[in-house]
Formats: structure tokens, C-alpha cells, sequence
């Protein structure tokens, strides 16, 4: 590595991981990231706790990055961070520490929206999608179609109006006594199932947005009417119950990233967030890409969960561009691409 080589420290804590990264000129040295376990016996993320777990967390994270990648402290060019959108306590402790680190060493700030930085975790490593691409962003609390121009240059052109698919995953979970994250248990049991076995409402919405909410009173319905007849009726056809839901979820997201593909004309289609670590999502959708002779481009798992080194990616980018934050700056709950 030359004297003049980008070394970027990135940081990640939108809400229950605490995640550094290491970049070296595009090139992604290490991912460490701190999954917070305390939020399981409530039923989902508690802003509070998530918090204090960034601030136990971060640290030891970040030096373990920094000792990992063979770079001193010295040599960083720069120090990312997640601005935003996330849970504002969370984003607080990132924020305030990359802040903090940067006026220590002197040396520029960059701030990420975590949004783009999950597209963008497609460039940390081969094969990298062509411009424009469509990409499709599913995570617990997003879901947007986004054409991507360039790698700076992003439009959503389809979101959910209500629920992201996540949110679907986890409440149905919890209708069926599923325990929290029920999403990826949902995946495994649906695995076992017949995604036939029941019918559940497929939302149509106008344009290119979602809907999500729907599926979650339809499920609720029809569990307590079958339940009345039987009380076993759950544990009986859990695995076919899972099937369904997650077939109808995933048509949902099928059927707009069609039309998004035939209304712009783009062939390079991509999924990003957590749900694209969903194995239904990723088999529909390398069959769908097989029969429309789609170039797919699907994330390694590590990279599909919110994780530093998407951060850093972006930030790779920005550094690039010479995209740098003042010292003024705050966290955003909510902001778009």
C-alpha cells in the first residue's frame, strides 16, 4: 500500500448493530459487527437499549477493525458514518463518536445514508451490476424500488405506503407465536411447507408502491377463525402457514419489480437490505431473472444485514467526489436517497 492510498474508517449503528469497517482504495478490509441480543425477549428493537449497547459495543468494534486491517489510526483519510435513516438514539452514539474521532485526528468527516450504502454494498466485491440498474431494497423498515444511475445518483421510483416487507415478516411471525426476529424463521419453516396451502391477499397498488399492511389483518382473520374450530390448528400447519405467507409476500415484491423493469427497460436488476437474505425471495427471483433473461445480482448474506462495510463503500465514493460533512452535523431519523 502507497503513501497516498484512501484509508477509510466507516461506522454503522442505524439501529441494533454495531458495525466498523476498514476500507483501503475500494477495497473492503474487514466487516466487524456486534448483533445486540437484548431485544428478543421484548417482541423487537427497544430504541432505548439499542443505545446503550452502540455505546458498550462501539469501542472494542472499532479497534478491532482498526488492529485488523494493519492500518494505524494515523494513516485514515477519513472517518463514515450512517447519518441516518435509523432509530435517532442509535444513530446518536455513531454519529457522536465519528465526530469525536475525526476531530481528534484531524481529518475529514463523511456522512452515508444508509439506504444508498445497501445498494451499494454490490461494489465491495465481483460481479459488480452495470449502470443504470434497478435495485430492490427490502429491509424491516424499508422497501423501495430505486433506479440507479450511478454511484451517487439514485431514484426511488416505487415504496411501500405503509409496512415494509420486513415489518410483514415479523408481525405475521408473531401472529403464528413465532419469537422475535420472526422473519428468518418464517424462511425456515416455509422451507418444509406447501406455499399453496392457503390463500392470502395479494395487494395492488398504484404505479410502482407497495402495500404490506393488508396481509398482516388477513392472516390475523383467518388464524383466529381456524383457531375457534381448532386450537392446534397453528401448530398443525405452521410450516404450510409460513409457505403461504412467504409465497404472497414475495409475489408482491415480484410483481412491481416486473413492471419497474419493463417500464424503464433496464435488464441489471439487483436486491438489497435484510430481507434479501430471504432464500424465497432469492429462488423467485433467480428463476423470474432466468425466464426474462435478467443479469441478477444478489448480495453475499454478511453484506445483505446492516454491516459497516457497506458504509465504508459508500463513503469510498463520496471521498472520491470530496462529499464531506461539517462538524454541525446531526442524525437523521428519517431521510431519503
Amino acid at each position: 500500500m502507497g503513501t497516498n492510498d484512501i484509508f477509510i474508517l466507516a461506522i454503522e449503528s442505524s439501529c441494533d448493530e454495531t458495525s466498523a469497517a476498514v476500507i483501503a482504495d475500494g477495497k473492503v478490509l474487514n466487516n466487524i459487527v456486534a448483533t445486540q441480543s437484548v431485544h428478543e425477549k421484548y417482541g423487537g428493537v427497544v430504541p432505548e437499549l439499542a443505545s446503550r449497547a452502540h455505546q458498550e459495543n462501539l469501542i472494542p468494534v472499532v479497534l478491532e477493525a482498526i488492529v485488523s486491517s494493519g492500518i494505524s489510526k494515523d494513516q485514515l483519510s477519513a472517518v463514515a458514518f450512517t447519518r441516518g435513516p435509523g432509530l435517532m438514539g442509535s444513530l446518536l452514539v455513531g454519529v457522536s463518536f465519528a465526530k469525536a474521532f475525526a476531530y481528534a485526528q484531524n481529518i475529514p468527516l463523511i456522512e452515508v445514508n444508509h439506504m444508498n450504502a445497501h445498494i451499494l454494498a454490490h461494489f465491495i466485491e465481483d460481479p459488480r451490476p452495470t449502470f443504470p440498474f434497478i435495485c430492490l431494497t427490502v429491509s424491516g423498515g424499508h422497501t423501495q424500488l430505486v433506479l440507479v444511475k450511478d454511484h451517487l445518483n439514485m431514484e426511488v421510483i416505487g415504496e411501500t405506503q405503509d409496512d415494509a416487507v420486513g415489518e410483514a415478516f415479523d408481525k405475521t411471525a408473531k401472529l403464528l407465536g413465532l419469537p422475535y426476529p420472526g422473519g428468518p424463521l418464517i424462511d425456515k419453516y416455509a422451507r418444509e411447507g406447501n406455499p399453496s396451502a392457503f390463500q392470502f391477499p395479494i395487494t395492488r397498488m398504484p404505479d410502482l408502491n407497495y402495500s404490506f399492511s393488508g396481509i398482516k389483518t388477513a392472516v390475523l382473520y383467518y388464524l383466529r377463525d381456524q383457531l375457534k374450530e381448532n386450537p392446534g390448528f397453528i401448530e398443525e400447519n405452521l410450516a404450510d402457514l409460513c409457505a403461504s405467507i412467504q409465497y404472497s409476500l414475495v409475489e408482491m415484491l415480484l410483481i412491481k419489480l416486473k413492471a419497474a423493469v419493463k417500464k424503464y427497460g433496464v435488464k441489471e436488476v439487483a436486491i438489497a437490505g435484510g430481507v434479501s437474505a430471504n432464500t424465497g425471495l432469492r429462488n423467485a427471483l433467480t428463476q423470474l431473472a432466468g425466464q426474462k433473461g435478467w443479469n441478477l445480482y444478489i448480495p453475499k448474506f454478511e453484506y445483505c444485514t446492516d454491516n459497516a462495510a457497506m458504509i465504508a463503500m459508500a463513503a469510498h465514493y463520496k471521498y472520491l467526489k470530496g462529499e464531506f460533512s461539517s462538524m454541525d452535523v446531526t442524525p437523521l431519523a428519517k431521510m431519503k436517497i
